[in-house]
């Protein structure tokens, strides 16, 4: 399988679609060892004059210690026919598994980070600001005791797309 590269602003499809319905594998570390996540809430845009990506990862998630630990991670987006996969990695760690060869999936390694081969687009991403969410900051209170129930608030990683790769 092979992927081409392509500008993030040629790019036609629909986040809202993407992220909220089809979900997304977000993926770190390195040829020695990686990790990918399911992910469902994000965001695409442009802020500090860059393309750029927001994701969110719970503290428990074993992908955000690749995460916090490296300089890029990818997203890599799959076709229907890995739905099976998609809900396997969302849950289901990858502390004691090989959580991708047991998806049914490959690591793609592409400039010093993972991705997943299957993928039809792999967005390389450069973390540019880190956040956790804090209660007091919620303008909405409800979404506080809806989605935090525990307590386990999500760290926001803002990122630069850097290289779009697309299947050929």
């Amino acid at each position: 399988m092979s992927f081409k590269e392509v500008k993030a602003e040629e790019l036609t499809m629909n986040p809202f679609t993407k992220i909220g319905k089809e979900w997304l594998l977000i993926t770190a570390g390195n040829e020695e060892k990686c990790n990918t996540m399911t992910a469902s809430w994000g965001a695409m845009g442009v802020m500090w004059g860059k393309n750029a990506v927001t994701v969110y990862i719970r503290p428990q998630r074993y992908t955000k210690e690749f995460v916090d630990r490296e300089d890029t991670f990818t997203i890599s987006v799959l076709g229907e026919e890995y739905r099976k996969a998609l809900n396997y990695c969302g849950k289901v760690s990858g502390k004691g598994v090989d959580k991708i060869k047991d998806a049914g999936l490959t690591p793609y390694f592409t400039d010093g980070t993972a991705g997943i081969e299957e993928a039809d687009m792999i967005m390389v991403c450069k973390k540019m600001y880190h956040d956790e969410i804090k209660p007091e900051c919620f303008d909405a209170p409800e979404n506080d005791g809806k989605w935090y129930p525990q307590k386990d608030y999500h760290t926001m990683y803002i990122a630069e797309i850097v290289k779009v790769l697309v299947r050929e």
